[in-house]
């Protein structure tokens, strides 16, 4: 039986500020992406969330993104490759030092914000940041949003490590595959969700706004834990996804998973 992993964004409060529903999404998921106080977090926040993933069985990924708790990660930065790496490197490597105390291992790095789009078009800094995931695990794995021609992804492939393409049922995909991203987040039409999951299971493709087929080359689900029904729309892709026949897991970081 295929198992099909669902992962969304987490641990993104910082302090006293709350973002997004985690207590009530975690059990819905199969794998975070676990912010590392760049972007968002803070030791406690990160500490909170691993607990809670390991309760519920949930995976756990690295989630790095640029120096910008102001801006949330969201605005570009000009770094260096150095930068590039040290910054993937520094975050991951305090996620696997939380994962360790109570016993887990990282399982994936997932780009955020503003260095993901850096990192999907720039040909210099691509190889720093893959350099980084390959120091980072002893098996390394990016998730990546489907399609996954870009600068970073390409470069793993180059080096051994397995990319993970993901589909967003909550957010619109343009012509080209590329995702529609939203200013903020939007509430989100379940039916159109779950039938764009169906549609991807069935067909290994995602439709436009106004109908048009798109090839997309993913294994993983991603839902955002920050719009105003995430966990309903969680909970109906998960039923979706099962009622297909379908198995609900995290991806075995060592095994390719195809349609």
């Amino acid at each position: 039986m295929r198992t099909v992993d669902i992962n969304s964004d987490l641990g993104e409060s910082f302090g006293n500020w709350r973002m997004g529903n985690d207590e009530a999404l975690i059990p819905e998921i199969t794998t975070a992406n676990v912010a590392c106080g760049f972007h968002a977090s803070d030791p406690v926040t990160m500490v909170q969330t691993v607990e809670r993933c390991k309760q519920h069985g949930v995976a756990v990924g690295a989630h790095p993104g640029l120096p910008d708790l102001l801006g949330f990660g969201r605005r570009p930065m000009a770094i260096s490759p150095d930068d590039a790496y040290a910054y993937v490197l520094y975050q991951a490597g305090a996620l696997q030092g939380v994962l360790r105390s109570v016993g887990l291992t990282l399982h994936h790095i997932k780009p955020h914000g503003a260095m993901y789009s850096i990192l999907r078009d720039d040909q210099e800094l691509a190889p720093a940041a893959a350099e980084a995931i390959a120091q980072a695990m002893d098996e390394p794995v990016v998730y990546w949003p489907a399609p996954t021609d870009a600068a970073l992804p390409n470069e793993c492939r180059r080096r051994g490590i397995r990319v993970v393409g993901e589909i967003y049922p909550d957010l619109e995909y343009a012509p080209d595959g590329r995702l529609i991203l939203q200013r903020a987040k939007h509430h989100t039409d379940v039916a159109e969700a779950t039938a764009q999951v169906r549609r991807w299971l069935d067909t290994g493709r995602v439709a436009t706004p106004d109908g048009t087929p798109v090839e997309i080359d993913a294994e993983s689900i991603c839902l955002h834990g920050d719009g105003p029904n995430a966990v309903e729309v969680t909970q109906a892709v998960k039923r979706t996804v099962e009622e297909a026949g379908f198995r609900v897991g995290p991806l075995d970081a060592t095994t390719e998973v195809t349609a």
